[in-house]
């Protein structure tokens, strides 16, 4: 990494979201030169890329999560929204390909969305769908609601299936979240012992976050990109998790 491109790494870092043209004037350099950089940090794994911008693998922003892979994750959003029933009635915890099938669901009408996500339930705001959005704690990045509250709503409201999201797997770990709350969360919906789907794009796999959503053998099924590691894919599968590839 040149001094160039550690300037832009602490400037992506500090800021959470840079666009490329402010990254050209700050440095004094072509956009073309800029791309290239970002390209290269890309491909090392300091930072994300979306249109136009780069953005700091930590960020919570929904809206520039949203841009990073958007076609993988629709394709994935889409194929999940196979699997959901007219009339069926679903939690979808949060996360950006959640956020894509919540949409997805919304689009078609026919079905109930209980979500703890304040982001979720304005993006399918004007849907003609039914939507039900948890109490609690709200957590301003996020955009989530999490909480004692929202435990116990999840608690005492029914449901037949659940979409999960993860910010990382790892064998030794098993599917992990940056935020305890939201793992938390994570695990009182396994508990309930419903049909529980992760869904999430192979770019999590072999990262590692503090706090464990819940035994891997909970989850019913993990829906993902065809990209995800075969040897990763092979463990989620012996503790008896279907795999379906979207």
């Amino acid at each position: 990494m040149n001094p160039r491109q550690s300037e832009i790494l602490q400037l992506v870092n500090d800021r959470k979201r840079v666009q490329v043209t402010e990254l050209s004037e700050s440095l004094g350099v072509s956009g073309v030169t800029i791309r290239q950089d970002l390209n290269f940090l890309e491909k090392q794994g300091y930072l994300k890329r979306v249109h136009g911008a780069a953005m700091t693998l930590e960020s919570d922003d929904l809206d520039s999560r949203l841009e990073v892979r958007f076609d993988i994750k629709q394709a994935l959003a889409n194929k999940a929204a196979d699997l959901v029933a007219p009339n069926e009635t679903v939690l979808i915890e949060g996360g950006s390909a959640n956020a894509l099938l919540a949409r997805t669901l919304a689009d078609r009408g026919d079905v109930t969305i209980i979500t703890p996500s304040a982001y979720i339930a304005h993006l399918i705001r004007n849907s003609s769908a039914n939507i039900i959005l948890l109490g609690g704690v709200y957590q301003h990045q996020g955009e989530s609601l999490v909480g004692p509250l929202t435990k116990l709503c999840i608690e005492n409201i029914h449901f037949s299936t659940a979409f999960l999201g993860i910010d990382g797997f790892h064998q030794d770990t098993g599917f992990t979240s940056r935020d305890m709350m939201r793992a938390d969360l994570a695990a009182t919906i396994l508990a309930k012992n419903r049909r529980n789907i992760v869904l999430t794009d192979s770019s999590k796999f072999g990262q590692i976050y503090p706090s464990t959503i819940g035994d891997t053998a909970s989850i019913n099924l993990l829906l993902t990109d065809k990209a995800a590691p075969a040897g990763d894919i092979e463990v989620v599968k012996q503790q008896g998790v279907e795999v379906v590839f979207g």
